[in-house]
């Protein structure tokens, strides 16, 4: 007897190592998220405060420069509409690709079909990344690495 039940795809799990010193996590956030709308994916970009939404959402404003990413603070009426929604992890929902500027990993990544980390230069923080690696090894996914300007 066959099934016609499929299993879902487990999510990818990418880490972009930032190897610049003066690389900055939001600025690559806005690269990223950039490229995913390109490919016609709904991204959230978690932030760890409201403060830090903000300074993404005047960043996206700006760059990369010449180009307009089309996007929405979690907390606006109008953010459902978005392709590219930014807010706090309280908030995310309903995304494909969720890229996560967050400390902690985010949780039931199956939900999504991908999940961006972003590993900054600075080693206190490249720490707090090992342990989102780990977690996310821990709930049976195979993470990637690659290494970005």
């Amino acid at each position: 007897m066959s099934s016609d039940i499929t299993t879902p795809e487990p999510c990818q799990i990418d880490f972009y190592v930032l190897k610049q010193p003066s690389a900055k996590a939001s600025m690559a956030a806005c690269d990223l998220a950039l490229t995913m709308w390109e490919r016609n994916q709904r991204v959230f970009v978690a932030s760890k405060s409201e403060k830090a939404c903000r300074q993404l959402d005047e960043l996206m404003w700006q760059y990369p420069e010449g180009r307009f990413l089309p996007h929405a603070l979690a907390d606006q009426a109008d953010a459902g509409k978005a392709m590219v929604v930014i807010g706090a992890l309280s908030a995310l929902n309903t995304a494909d690709v969720v890229i996560n500027l967050c400390p902690e990993a985010i949780p039931q990544p199956e939900r999504f079909s991908r999940i961006l980390e972003i590993v900054p230069p600075a080693d206190e923080e490249r720490m707090t990344s090992r342990v989102k690696y780990r977690a996310y090894q821990e709930l049976g996914l195979v993470p990637r690495t690659q290494e970005i300007n």
